[in-house]
């Protein structure tokens, strides 16, 4: 197997997604090539390759490309996204280890922000 492709998936869904977190970012940390800050800085420029990558789905799903025509489809889309999501929190894991309750706190003063004045 490559070194550049996910361990294989588990067979019963995951109770707790930061669990898997934790197990991604330490597979990814036993077999990273650079260490220290420039480590952390790929890890956190892995997610432009990967929002790329939604851009690539989106274009190839709608057929925007004439010469390529329709080459991706709305679940080859769906499918990107999460991975995007997978890396921002895999980045944040490798930033903090206490990414759940920075990620948690972050959500909520969004979620304040953004529908507290319907809440009423």
């Amino acid at each position: 197997m490559s070194d550049h492709l996910p361990p294989p998936r588990p067979s019963a869904p995951v109770a707790d997604p930061w669990e898997s977190i934790d197990d991604l970012c330490g597979w990814l940390d036993a077999k990273r090539p650079v260490d220290g800050p420039d480590g952390l800085l790929l890890r956190i420029l892995k997610l432009s390759e990967e929002v790329g990558e939604v851009a690539e789905a989106v274009i190839g799903a709608t057929g925007q490309n004439p010469r390529k025509g329709t080459t991706h489809t709305w679940d080859d889309v769906q499918s990107e996204l999460c991975d995007v999501a997978v890396t921002a929190l895999v980045a944040l894991r490798t930033l903090t280890p206490d990414a759940r309750e920075v990620f948690t706190r972050h959500l909520a003063q969004v979620t304040r922000r953004s529908l507290g004045a319907q809440a009423g």
